[in-house]
């Protein structure tokens, strides 16, 4: 039995010397299938290296990744030189504006950590556009990029779809982080449209107690389009939004105006914004606005 023991061990070490053997024989491919050499850094790579990341901690992508993007829509890359565009603006009109009135370590901490640029615009289903996204507070998406008009630019333009859109993704990013008081849900409880919110139109959503068709959708989007509709427009626009707001939307409740229940609300939102966060939107506003009549003269594209 002892002598068969050996035999089959020795056979055993044979096939596996043979085995051995033959994989030492076996040429490999010295070329290793990951892409293993950085991607050299253009002057706009440095630039945002130096000014997003090294100070804030934020990843700005401006070319098209597959693994970033919203696969439901079909979207394009954005452009180079209105993707420097942009961030020379997000720098000028959010960051350093934020940074003017709270000091640099406020974005250090609650910045989201990447933005995305897309040059296309996004249409849900229903035939809505879709301005631009925040994910968990760490990401926020830029969207329709391309369409900016670098010989002419309009502020108004660049409000509405670009920094109107920072300003209430990262308030979503704030109340995420600490929560607003729940009264504020109560106000239009019985008034939230859903997904019918594409079918009110401006002046119908004042009348109902929502500074914004959008607002009109649900209470987080309430909150937050009051404070960017409030600081990315003048004190005379916002007057007047309130004045198209005066008639009541149901004569039966209470004959409380869509003007009152603006007003309502937007006590809470600022009374949370200075509790929780020591943020004075009416300052914040005035930073934002003469920031955005600086505008012209930026230089938005050399990196000297």
């Amino acid at each position: 039995m002892k002598k068969f023991k050996d035999f089959a061990l020795y056979v055993l070490l044979f096939i596996v010397s043979l085995f051995l053997w033959s994989c030492s024989e076996e040429k490999l491919d010295p070329n290793s299938i990951f892409e293993t050499e950085k991607e050299q850094q253009n002057e706009f790579d440095k630039w945002l290296y130096t000014n997003l990341t090294v100070p804030y901690n934020i990843q700005f992508k401006y070319k098209f990744d597959d693994k970033e993007s919203d696969n439901t829509y079909n979207l394009s890359p954005a452009e180079y030189d209105k993707s420097v565009a942009i961030a020379k603006l997000v720098k000028h009109l959010w960051i350093d504006s934020y940074n003017e009135l709270m000091g640099k370590d406020f974005l250090a901490q609650y910045s989201p950590r990447l933005f995305f640029l897309v040059g296309s615009k996004a249409y849900n289903s229903q035939g809505s556009v879709v301005l631009g996204t925040a994910e968990g507070g760490l990401k926020i998406t830029l969207y329709n990029v391309n369409s900016i008009d670098l010989e002419e630019l309009d502020i108004d333009m660049l409000n509405y779809w670009y920094f109107k859109t920072m300003h209430h993704e990262f308030a979503h990013i704030l109340h995420q982080t600490k929560n607003y008081t729940t009264d504020f849900n109560l106000i239009s409880a019985s008034d939230y449209q859903s997904g019918s919110w594409v079918n009110v139109n401006d002046t119908t959503a004042l009348n109902m107690g929502f500074i914004s068709p959008y607002g009109s959708s649900e209470t987080q989007e309430d909150f937050v389009e009051l404070i960017a509709v409030y600081v990315t427009n003048t004190e005379a626009h916002w007057q007047a939004l309130l004045a198209e707001a005066g008639e009541p939307w149901d004569k039966d409740d209470n004959g409380k105006t869509g003007k009152a229940k603006i007003e309502e609300k937007f006590a809470i939102v600022k009374d949370y914004l200075a509790t929780s966060w020591n943020i004075d939107i009416k300052k914040l506003r005035e930073i934002v606005l003469r920031r955005c009549d600086e505008v012209e003269t930026l230089d938005l594209q050399s990196f000297d």
